[in-house]
This record gives structure tokens, C-alpha cells and sequence, in this order.
């Protein structure tokens, strides 16, 4: 805390002299520290002021009966050590001490201007399209009191008033001003903003997610004002001396720049924002679009927003096919066998996602073209058969049967059966499958046994008829010769037709007695 008081107890005509009372540290009033008020003491060059004072120090001091021994007042402190104004030579003889109970009291006579450290400063005042800087005091100073204006720590010859008007100044240009006949005791320059500089916290990689402020700082008198821009928000401002995001998100990224101004100019910098990210979920797509056509050329595209870019691993089903930078996958004459499903994978350092399934299917003309009967083996005449057409094509082919030398179609559809054959049904027979990317031939052989069948039959009817005709001339034989033999061989014989073998063949079964 700082405190003061003070009592004019004479006067004299002169310069006005300022005292300004301070101490080192501000301290608690349950520690060390001295108290005054005000802070600053205008008085005449000539007269005495007194100067009063409180101190204080720590009530764990005041309990073990501590007493202060020494009390002093001092003006600089010069290497460390504090000087005893009753010791410098200057005030030895023109100060004078009272202290009790806390309470101290300086006694300065004389005053003279080397007490005095003036508080002499420059106002910066707009005035419409011109700026008026003002010499001010901390004290009253007489009207007639002449300044010193100062530019570039040059005297501005004709500048003698309170007042310079500036009209142009260069952004390195600076301005003082003092009191005529004290120029040791100028006032702080005036300048417009200059080293200027922007700061990100914290430092390094910005992650998503994070909390980041962005900071801007120069050297200016009088004290600058900032202003945050984003250039993707078209210019317009933040207003705000110091930017901070809680929770900055990727859309945040790009170029940022402040300003400082004040009233003697303004400067500019910038800063670049980088939000790190993991991929965001990634899109997919096929090239050509719409059907895909076997032989073609084919490319599977995979992308997604990260930062830093990601990688891309392409899979068919859980097979990988490709890793690299590059999320593009190029099949130069696509077959069939490079149907299925298809994904994508994306990764960073931050992480990494699956995309969705990409279904290709690839078309093309009926291939594998296969026919088969059934049943197989000899084709009797009656019986009936079936014929089965199949391939492989995509989309699913189209089956027409026809016979040979004839224009019409027997059926369509995989399977043809031709029921009570007939011989005039053998031939070639052929298969066509058909879709929208071609058509293919295959070729079958029919053979209806028939003709054979009715031939054995008559044979076999021509036998029995014989067989009846020999046994009746055989018989005739043997009556006629029954004399030679001496034996009646018709009362004794039994003669039998036997069918052997439930075929067509029949044997004459004739038993003979000889006595």
C-alpha cells in the first residue's frame, strides 16, 4: 500500500517542484510496509513541505516485544543500499526527522529543483484528420510556462507551446516533449505500435479437440489496441486483444492476423493455425459409374479429410490389395473374377476408419457353355429324354434350343425334354445362351433306337412258325420208318415243344424206347 501527507508551511515565488513518494514493495498490512497518500507532492521552488508516513511490520513480531530501533528516510538506492538522507550532503542540513508510534514525519526546506522528479507525459488527441499531442504535468504549471518538443530525440526548434499539431509521422517516429529549463526531465516518447509479434499457445502440434490462444503483443506509447482476423471469415474481426479456442476444431484452420493500433499509427502480423486430425469417414466410388463391363478399365477411388493426409489400404473381402498415399485402385482389363466386395481403409497418426462396402459386379457374355441328356446311354424308341444347357455370364443368360436344319426354335429356357421318342427325332440338336453382352453355341448329338426292335420281333415269329413245320415232317419220318425199326415208335413216344429260356426259340423234345 502507498500512502501520503503533506503541509505547505511556507512559500516563495519560483518553479514548481514535484516529489514523488514511493516504496520498493506494496506490502499487506500483517507484514513490512510503509504507507503515504497521495503519491505526489507539488510545492514551490523555495518552500518547506512535511512529508507524513505510517509503517507496519508483522504481528508475530509485535508478539515476542520486538521494538523498532531505526527509522530513516532515503530518495534512491544506489547499489543495493539505501542512503539516510541526514547522510547525503545535498539534504543534510534541509531535513529533519519526527518519528513516533508508527508514525514518522520529513521535514524537506529549501526545496530546490534537483528534489523534484517531474511526471511529464504526452497526450495523444485525435483531432478529425490530425493528431494534437499535449505536453501534460502531474502538477499545475504556470501559464506561461514554455515546452521543448522533441522528435527522434531532436528539438523541434519551432515547437515552443503546450501543443505540436502532427499532421504526418513515419511509423518509426517518436516524440517527447519537457519543460523549458528541466529538459534533463522528458517525458516518455510517443510512438506508433512496432515490434510487433504473435504467439500461439501452447506451442507444437495442434491437435483437435485442444484448447489453443493465440497472442499479440508490441511496443507502443500510447498502449496499443488488438484486433484478431480470420481471413476465412472475409475480414471480419474478433475484437479481442487475445484469441483463445476451447475446443478447436478442424474448421478452425487457416491464417490468422492481428493488429496494433493507436492513435500515431498501426501494424499488422499474422500466424498460421494447423488443426491435426484423424480421417473422417471416407467416401468410395467407381469409375466408370453404371455397368461395368468385363476387359474394361476400372478404377476404385477412396478419399478422406485428415490431417495430416491419410494413408489407404484397399481389401476384397479380407484380402489386402494396395497400400499407399494414394486411396486409387486401378484394375486395367477387369474379369470376372474380380466380382465381390470391396473397402477401403484410412490412417494417421490420429487414428484411422473403415469405409463402406463397394459391391462390383462385372458383366459379360455366356462363357462355359456345357449341354448334357438324360438318362444317358442308348435311346429307345418311346422313351423319353431331357436336355440341360448351362454357362456361366452375367447378367444370367437366355437358353433357346433348335434342331439342325430347322429355322424354328423346339423350346426355350435351360431344360428341354422331348418325351415318346420317335427315330425321326435323332438329329443334331444345339443350345444357345444369350444376354446383353453375347451369345454362345453348343452343340448335341440324338440317336433314337427304333427300326432294330420291329425286325427281331418278326424273326422270332418266323421261327415258331418253322419249328411247327420240321416237327410235322420229322413226325411224318418217323411213322413211315416204324417198320424198319421194328418198334411202334408212335405209341411209345412223348413228344414235347419246349420254349427254352422264356425266348423265342422253341426245341422239340422227342423221347425214344428201343427193345
Amino acid at each position: 500500500m502507498r500512502g501520503a501527507a503533506q503541509s505547505l508551511t511556507a512559500a516563495a515565488s519560483g518553479f514548481v517542484v514535484v516529489l514523488l513518494l514511493t516504496v520498493p514493495v506494496v506490502q499487506g498490512q500483517d507484514d513490512w510496509g510503509v504507507t503515504y497518500s497521495p503519491t505526489q507532492i507539488c510545492a514551490l521552488e523555495g518552500s518547506t513541505v512535511e512529508i507524513n508516513s505510517l509503517f507496519s511490520y508483522p504481528s508475530a513480531v509485535r508478539r515476542v516485544s520486538t521494538t523498532v530501533q531505526d527509522t530513516f528516510w532515503f530518495r534512491k538506492e544506489i547499489d543495493g543500499v539505501y542512503s539516510d538522507l541526514r547522510r547525503v550532503p545535498e539534504y543534510s542540513r534541509r531535513v529533519t526527522y519526527h518519528c513516533d508510534n508508527k508514525k514518522c514525519t520529513l521535514t524537506i526546506e529549501n526545496l530546490v529543483k534537483s528534489d523534484s522528479d517531474p511526471q511529464i507525459q504526452v497526450n495523444v488527441i485525435q483531432v478529425f484528420t490530425s493528431t494534437r499531442l499535449n505536453c501534460h504535468s502531474s502538477c499545475h504549471l504556470p501559464d506561461h510556462s514554455s515546452y521543448i518538443w522533441y522528435k527522434n530525440e531532436r528539438e523541434v526548434h519551432n515547437e515552443q507551446g503546450k501543443y505540436f499539431h502532427l499532421y504526418t509521422f513515419g511509423p518509426e517516429d517518436n516524440y517527447r516533449c519537457a519543460v523549458r529549463g528541466r529538459g534533463d526531465f522528458r517525458s516518455p516518447p510517443v510512438y506508433a505500435p512496432k515490434l510487433l509479434s504473435v504467439s500461439v499457445s501452447p506451442s507444437g502440434e495442434i491437435v483437435e479437440g485442444s484448447s489453443v490462444t493465440l497472442t499479440c503483443s508490441s511496443d507502443a506509447n500510447p498502449e496499443a489496441k488488438y484486433t484478431w482476423y480470420n481471413k476465412n471469415r472475409n475480414g471480419n474481426p474478433f475484437l479481442k486483444g487475445s484469441l483463445s479456442f476451447w475446443s478447436i476444431q478442424s474448421s478452425h484452420s487457416g491464417e490468422y492476423y492481428c493488429t496494433a493500433e493507436n492513435e500515431l499509427g498501426r501494424r499488422s502480423a499474422s500466424t498460421f493455425i494447423d488443426v491435426k486430425y484423424p480421417p473422417r469417414i471416407p467416401s468410395v466410388s467407381v469409375s466408370p459409374s453404371g455397368e461395368i463391363v468385363g476387359g474394361s478399365s476400372v478404377t476404385l477411388t477412396c478419399s478422406s479429410d485428415a490431417n495430416p493426409a491419410a494413408n489407404y489400404t484397399w481389401y476384397k473381402e479380407n484380402q489386402t490389395l494396395f497400400q499407399g498415399p494414394e486411396g486409387v485402385y486401378h484394375f486395367t482389363s477387369i474379369n470376372s473374377e474380380d466380382r465381390g466386395n470391396y473397402h477401403c481403409k484410412c490412417e494417421n497418426h490420429y487414428g484411422q476408419i473403415n469405409s463402406s462396402a463397394l459391391h462390383v459386379d462385372v458383366q459379360y457374355a455366356p462363357k462355359l457353355l456345357s449341354v448334357s441328356v438324360s438318362p444317358s446311354g442308348e435311346i429307345v424308341e418311346g422313351s423319353s429324354v431331357t436336355l440341360t444347357c448351362s454357362s456361366d455370364a452375367n447378367p444370367a443368360a437366355n437358353y433357346t434350343w433348335y434342331k439342325e436344319n430347322e429355322d424354328s426354335p423346339k423350346a426355350t429356357g435351360q431344360i428341354f425334354t422331348i418325351t415318346d421318342l420317335r427315330p425321326e427325332h435323332s438329329g443334331n440338336y444345339y443350345c444357345e445362351a444369350q444376354n446383353t453382352r453375347g451369345r454362345r453355341n453348343s452343340t448335341l448329338n440324338l440317336t433314337v433306337m427304333g427300326g432294330a426292335w420291329k425286325l427281331y420281333g418278326v424273326a422270332a415269329v418266323s421261327a415258331i412258325v418253322l419249328a411247327v413245320i420240321l416237327t410235322s415232317v420229322f413226325l411224318w419220318i418217323i411213322d413211315t420208318g416204324s417198320e424198319r425199326l421194328g418198334t411202334d415208335l408212335r405209341s411209345n413216344s412223348d413228344l414235347r415243344l419246349k420254349r427254352i429260356n422264356s425266348g423265342n426259340t422253341l426245341q422239340l423234345q422227342i423221347p425214344i424206347q428201343v427193345k
